[in-house]
């Protein structure tokens, strides 16, 4: 790698500018060339980022281009994963891993085949909110966890975003959109999960683009809107979880972890650094603590960063494929149940990553 990973990101829609944001604050990452379909679109942002523009083609054949960062809709992840594969690249992705674990395992099973890494998005699990949430479990701060409970909930991505179609099409919804955060880390705070049960449904109300110039354009909903699931973790601890696109107003807590000492209420996994505060069987008041660990300053594209880092270390990476088609499993396994009315069991072949000490940086462990 010469130092640093040389990094070519196919897809150069909304996501990335927080990548592009953050690439620069990484020193063993660099940006090299830029690919869209649209392909104004990618000699915009070349330009503006000081790399080259390239058909999709032409970048997965560039001999210096390491990895791919494939922030393409969801429905191509799997596609162009395998395509950087067999072009000798590394990959890092958005989430989630693919539609479905069968698109996914050809990806795990092709990287492993030919000794390259597959990464996935959330990294945010790796800054010091999550962390911090995980070191003070691992310390006994709550005594035993015995459960969780996430709700997230919106009325809808459409009256923010101004084209917010996709987030209704298979692969998305609040399931597969927020899902990850929450459910990546669940599994790094508890490890695996061995049962799903769930329940979902959508509403009859029409969507319409609120922003932007597609404003007032309706939009056709294929997905269910309002998930909820019960997890049971090989560790014996039971988190429930709802995603909702269907919910004005709420006052119920977003994320919270309750052990036979305590409460702790855990921060946005969206979010990379955000205060975590306990609650303890003595007074059974929140107070916040002081950050115990992870990645300081963080964003989007430390995952891959993180990745590099392990690459040059021979270590595993944390925001790796395999919890990423852990993560997809326990989703895919909660429509299933839904549609089934029955308990899905799951083998998952994944353990808990390592945890991110306090003050490290992901260029140097």
């Amino acid at each position: 790698m010469g130092g640093a990973l040389n990094v070519g990101v196919i897809g150069v829609g909304n996501i990335s500018r927080q990548y592009f944001a953050e690439l620069p604050k990484l020193p063993n990452l660099r940006l090299l060339a830029v690919a869209d379909l649209d392909r104004e679109r990618s000699r915009a942002v070349a330009a503006e980022q000081g790399v080259q523009a390239l058909t999709v083609d032409a970048l997965l054949a560039h001999p210096d281009v390491d990895a791919v960062l494939n922030l393409t809709l969801p429905q191509a992840h799997a596609e162009v994963a395998l395509l950087a594969l067999d072009a000798g690249k590394h990959v890092y992705g958005e989430k989630p891993l693919a539609l479905a674990t069968a698109e996914a395992r050809p990806v795990l099973e092709r990287a492993e085949r030919l000794g390259l890494r597959v990464g996935s998005a959330p990294d945010t699990v790796l800054g010091t909110g999550i962390q911090t949430a995980r070191a003070l479990l691992d310390d006994g701060a709550i005594g035993v966890p015995l459960g969780a409970a996430v709700a997230w909930n919106a009325p809808g991505h459409e009256l923010w975003h101004p084209a917010p179609a996709f987030y209704y099409q298979p692969g998305a919804g609040p399931l597969f959109d927020m899902g990850p955060y929450y459910l990546t880390a669940l599994v790094t705070f508890f490890g695996p999960v061995v049962r799903v049960s769930g329940a979902s449904a959508r509403s009859a109300r029409e969507r319409t683009v609120a922003t932007g110039p597609l404003a007032g354009t309706s939009i056709p909903v294929d997905v269910d809107t309002h998930v909820t699931a019960i997890l049971e973790h090989a560790s014996g601890v039971i988190s429930t979880v709802t995603v909702s696109f269907e919910v004005w107003a709420s006052n119920v807590p977003l994320f919270e972890v309750y052990g036979t000492e305590g409460t702790l209420s855990v921060p946005d996994p969206n979010q990379f650094s955000a205060p975590v505060a306990v609650a303890s069987a003595a007074d059974r008041t929140f107070r916040e603590v002081p950050v115990a660990g992870g990645y300081a300053d963080a964003g989007r594209g430390f995952g891959l960063s993180d990745l590099a880092r392990a690459i040059e270390t021979d270590r595993p990476h944390r925001a790796s494929g395999t919890l990423a088609f852990h993560v997809l499993e326990i989703m895919e396994a909660v429509l299933d149940a839904s549609a089934r009315h029955e308990v899905i069991a799951l083998s998952p072949a994944v353990d808990r990553p390592e945890p991110v000490p306090l003050g490290a940086r992901p260029d140097r462990w």
